[in-house]
């Protein structure tokens, strides 16, 4: 050390030991604090600064330096879907529809005559079956057997009367014939007496004489003849009597036999109304028979359904169709044949009320009237058209094809439907694969994996409508097999180059 720098050194002490001891050597007072809080300022704000400038030289320097890595090619993306072959046959599709089955023949059974039931058939109640010719209720008979007797006699009394006046006739015609021969020897004796009396043979009041007779024989020969005419008319009167006696003999006969009320044929009683010791008046309601084997089945057909079969059959009367009816799990089928078509045209339901006979009815068939069945009615038949799902079409007439593994638009017709089908017409080859999967992102030239034949396998269809099914062997880690190992760029999958 110089001896310049220990005099500085010693003037410092020098000076410090002033600073710390007052003149009158007492302790000097505590250096300000402004200095030290201004240290701690500028190094509260300096510190973050130097440390984000580090941090920025850092990735600026670490982003200049870093290593390029090369991109992968981006892969095209093929679409699963699946498809079916197109193949154009002809079709009749089957309208499956629904209606009610109701009786062909309702009858409902009235009384004929008045009176007292005395007997009722066994099967009368509520669903009870009849045959033809059974019997349903039975009226006390007694009034009209009666009655019987009492037209019997009154028409007997007729006859009677009737021989009476036919003997009168008879007598009336044989005094006819002697008035004739009367008045004919009348007649020849006057003509003797005129001549006489002329001579003055007889005297005039003997030729007056005969003219009398004759006169009252010319008389009494027209009596008898209208004597006659009357025992006639009288005659014909009572025969007209008669008849209407005889009528009231049949008539009482009748309701004798409308006592017995049978069922006119093999029926379903409903609408029971009729009891032993109950009173009926004539009309008065027994009860409701339907026709066994006569049930129809009422559906109804739309316009254009209508329309169809009308445009291709020219009627729809005579045309088959098929009954379902359900009962549990169970369906009881029915042939029928449709016979008729409502004369009107229902506002309610927009389409043609047409009623079918079933075929089989007759034969015992369980079904009864007011049944729910299904209707499957034969449509019209469509010559060389394409059937596919509705999910197969797009915007109402368009279909998509898959050639090479991409998608063809082509624009189409739809002619008709068959259940949740639909029948088409279009520019479409026999064999060309139609796209079925619905996709949101349809579109020309979209690349699709067809997996119909089989998970993983790329199904190519030609353009001339062959399929290919392309695959490509590999050896998996369990054991044999085949799949595809490279991808649409020809590089090998992740998992071959495992």
């Amino acid at each position: 050390m110089s001896p310049n720098q220990d005099d500085k050194s010693g003037s410092f002490a020098s000076q410090s030991s002033d600073r710390d001891v007052g003149a009158a050597g007492t302790p000097a007072p505590p250096r300000s604090g402004s200095a030290r809080s201004f240290l701690r300022l500028v190094a509260k704000f300096l510190l973050p600064v130097i440390v984000l400038g580090a941090a920025g030289g850092s990735y600026v320097y670490l982003k200049s330096t870093k290593p390029e890595v090369k991109q992968r090619a981006q892969r095209e993306k093929a679409w699963p879907v699946k498809s079916m072959v197109a193949a154009f046959t002809d079709h009749q599709p089957v309208l499956k529809l629904y209606g009610v089955t109701v009786s062909g023949r309702r009858v409902e059974m009235r009384a004929l005559v008045q009176g007292e039931i005395i007997e009722v058939g066994t099967q009368l109640r509520e669903g009870g079956f009849f045959k033809k010719g059974d019997l349903l209720v039975k009226i006390d008979p007694f009034q009209f057997d009666g009655a019987i007797v009492e037209a019997n006699a009154q028409l007997a009394e007729a006859e009677a009367r009737l021989s009476e006046i036919e003997a009168s006739i008879t007598l009336e015609r044989d005094a006819l014939k002697f008035e004739i021969e009367q008045l004919e020897i009348a007649k020849r004796d006057l003509e003797r007496a005129i001549p006489l009396a002329a001579k003055g043979t007889v005297s005039k009041k003997l030729a007056d004489d005969r003219r009398l007779i004759v006169s009252q024989r010319r008389q009494s020969l027209q009596n008898r003849q209208n004597n006659l005419k009357v025992q006639a008319a009288k005659a014909r009167q009572q025969r007209a009597a008669m008849r209407r006696l005889s009528w009231r003999v049949d008539q009482a006969k009748r309701n004798l036999r409308d006592t017995v009320l049978k069922a006119p044929f093999a029926s379903y009683v409903t609408s029971v109304n009729a009891e032993i010791g109950r009173i009926v008046s004539v009309n008065d309601r027994v009860a409701t028979l339907l026709d066994k084997g006569w049930i129809d089945v009422s559906f109804t057909l739309s316009d254009s359904q209508y329309g169809r079969i009308l445009s291709s059959e020219k009627t729809v009367a005579g045309r088959d169709v098929e009954i379902l009816w359900y009962v549990g799990n169970r369906p009881f089928i029915y042939k029928a044949k449709i016979e008729r078509v409502s004369a009107e045209i229902s506002s309610e339901s927009g389409g043609v009320q047409v009623y079918a006979r079933l075929a089989d009815s007759e034969g015992g068939a369980p079904i009864r009237a007011g049944a729910f069945v299904e209707v499957r009615v034969p449509d019209q038949h469509y010559k060389n058209v394409l059937r596919i799902p509705q999910t197969a079409l797009y915007d109402g007439d368009k279909v998509y094809v898959i050639i090479d593994s991409r998608l063809q638009q082509r624009k189409i017709e739809v002619v008709g439907a068959a259940g949740t089908d639909i029948l088409i017409r279009g520019p479409i080859k026999a064999g060309e694969r139609i796209l079925l999967t619905r996709l949101s992102t349809v579109g020309e030239g979209i690349k699709v994996r067809d997996v119909t034949s089989g998970e993983g396998n790329d199904v190519k269809t030609s353009s001339s409508g062959q399929l290919g099914a392309y695959k490509r062997t590999a050896k998996s880690k369990g054991g044999g097999g085949t799949a595809d190992t490279k991808d649409n760029a020809g590089k090998a999958k992740p998992w071959a180059r495992r």
